[in-house]
């Protein structure tokens, strides 16, 4: 009867066992402290079974113990075993501890001091920059699926945007997933049909509509799930997250970085490869950190990359200075941007003092597939600081500004950021100057944005280095028409002149465009634009006849 019973809680101990690692699929690595929790757990469930029988009580009538059988030698040996689980994970976690190893766990990334003005190539146009924030691409993204009726019935966009480079371009991308069990049920021989790519540039969304679904995604279900499918693949990899990623062909992938731990038993965790999973079919490939495909972006997630500079910026004296001297301490700010430079997507983010100043000492650029960081010493206003600042430009319009990227306009460090309505929707662009974020300029284009911040810096000084040169143009133009449309930023007047040429300024800025008139000859000075409509930046009239001398010239206020 005994051997029957031990047999029966066996038996439901192990199914309990496995379909809780089915349901939660943990990695089996001795680099995670739940590993060495669950260990113990399982020697003190198996201790106690085989105990159930071996423990007899014999009570006299004052209910005091009289007689008591030992333990069984099994379940002492699982007791030992559960004291020995925990005095390793105890040591494990004291050897890890920032208190003994703060040199080890600084070292694990190296900082290159660059200089701001040379290192980051001059804007002139933003190509490179991913302006728009996920939540501003969630809605591009549903809108364009909102459209294709035979698509939104049976499934929604995945929340999560993956920040990739695509020929040098940044995007923004995410997988479609099912809307719901039953839906996935209904379809999941075909798969998920499509994924959405975002431009965060100019804002274009678009539906990309596959050859052959994708099976293996985070919405299905069973052995279709993506996360199941991965760590039940690779059970001892300790797997961080899970990335839509597209290749240069346009074919999906999830990547799959796996970390492990660099200092003592869980600390310092880190990147040591990916996996590469298919969703079509589901193949998985491993890669060392050492052979990811180039067109690979997100192997350092951005908040790791940040934990590592933090380590780095902190421990870097030692443990005890990162506590009561902290001298030369500092760490990133508490959010960050992307920045596309070649085939590679870097983060970027400011660094401040550990005392939480609104001031930046510096910023930190570091690379999401191969984790070098480059450091440039700027000291000015930290992003929200910045953001404040643009908002507070339009405060009537009550827009919401994203989180800033860094340029580099003429050597001047320069914040660039989208202004957004209460619905996300993307209304203006800021320009905030870095080291005086007084200077700060708005419009409703890029083009206009970046003639306004330079207008700015020749007229309020906000120069360290380098020199405003603006690319201009100037012609002599007979006014054919002229309109006034007033727009979310203003009144901007249209001047169209006898060739269909086209130039644009906002009244505000210059109020003596009312005295243009159709007919009117005058001398302009404009910046080109890809739209085919120029910014105007100031205009002289012509006298009749004279098609070079001017008589009267008219400047922006600004």
């Amino acid at each position: 009867m005994k051997k029957k019973i031990y047999a029966l809680l066996l038996i439901l101990f192990f199914i309990f066992i496995g379909g809780y690692y089915y349901i939660n699929y943990p990695a089996i690595n001795i680099h995670k402290s739940s590993f060495w929790t669950g260990a113990v757990a399982v020697c003190i469930i198996l201790g106690l079974i085989f105990a159930i029988n071996s423990i007899r009580y014999k009570f006299d009538k004052n209910k005091k113990i009289k007689n008591f059988n030992y333990l069984p030698f099994i379940s002492k040996m699982f007791a030992v075993f559960a004291a020995v689980l925990v005095l390793v994970a105890v040591a494990g976690s004291i050897i890890s501890s920032p208190l003994l190893r703060a040199k080890k766990y600084a070292s694990l990334i190296k900082v290159e001091n660059k200089d701001f003005a040379s290192d980051l190539e001059e804007t002139e146009q933003i190509t490179d920059l991913a302006l728009m924030d996920t939540e501003s691409a969630r809605i591009f993204g549903n809108r364009k699926i909102g459209s294709l009726s035979e698509v939104v019935s049976q499934y929604e966009v995945e929340k999560d945007y993956t920040q990739i480079s695509i020929q040098k371009s940044p995007y923004k991308v995410s997988a479609l997933k099912y809307a719901s069990f039953f839906k996935w049920w209904n379809n999941r021989d075909k798969g998920i049909p499509g994924y959405v790519k975002v431009n965060p540039v100019n804002s274009n969304a678009e539906y990309v509509e596959l050859e052959q679904g994708m099976k293996y995604v985070p919405s299905a279900y069973f052995n279709y799930n993506l996360m199941r499918h991965v760590q039940l693949k690779y059970p001892t990899k300790i797997i961080s997250g899970y990335y839509f990623e597209i290749d240069d062909e346009g074919q999906p992938y999830y990547i799959c970085p796996t970390v492990s731990a660099r200092v003592g038993l869980f600390g310092g965790m880190d990147v040591n490869g990916i996996i590469m999973c298919n969703p079509v079919d589901g193949v998985c490939s491993y890669y060392s950190k050492d052979n990811i495909p180039s067109w690979v972006d997100n192997v350092y997630n951005g908040h790791l990359l940040c934990d590592k500079y933090n380590w780095f910026g902190t421990l870097s004296g030692g443990f005890i200075n990162s506590v009561f001297g902290q001298k030369n301490c500092r760490q990133v700010t508490d959010d960050f941007g992307y920045k596309i430079i070649g085939d590679d997507v870097w983060i970027y983010t400011g660094v401040t003092s550990v005392n939480g100043d609104q001031s930046n000492i510096g910023f930190v650029m570091m690379n999401q597939r191969t984790s070098e960081a480059k450091y440039y010493k700027v000291s000015g206003a930290e992003e929200h600081s910045a953001m404040a600042a643009a908002e507070g430009e339009v405060q009537e319009k009550g827009y919401d500004a994203a989180f800033p990227s860094l340029i580099n306009v003429a050597g001047i460090p320069t914040y660039i950021m989208i202004l957004k309505d209460d619905g996300g929707l993307v209304k203006m662009y800021a320009m905030v100057n870095v080291e005086q974020y007084n200077i700060v300029a708005t419009a409703t284009t890029q083009n206009e944005v970046f003639a306004s911040y330079k207008k700015l810096l020749k007229t309020k000084g906000g120069t360290s280095t380098g020199s405003i040169e603006t690319e201009s143009e100037t012609s002599v133009i007979t006014v054919s028409d002229i309109q006034f449309i007033n727009t979310d930023d203003g009144t901007v007047v249209y001047i169209k002149d006898t060739s269909h040429n086209v130039y644009k300024q906002r009244f505000e800025d210059n109020e003596q465009l009312i005295k243009i008139n159709a007919g009117d000859t005058i001398k302009v000075s404009y910046e080109p634009s890809e739209d085919g409509i120029s910014y105007l930046s100031s205009y002289e009239f012509v006298p009749a006849g004279n098609n070079t001398d001017s008589s009267t010239s008219v400047q922006n206020n600004q």
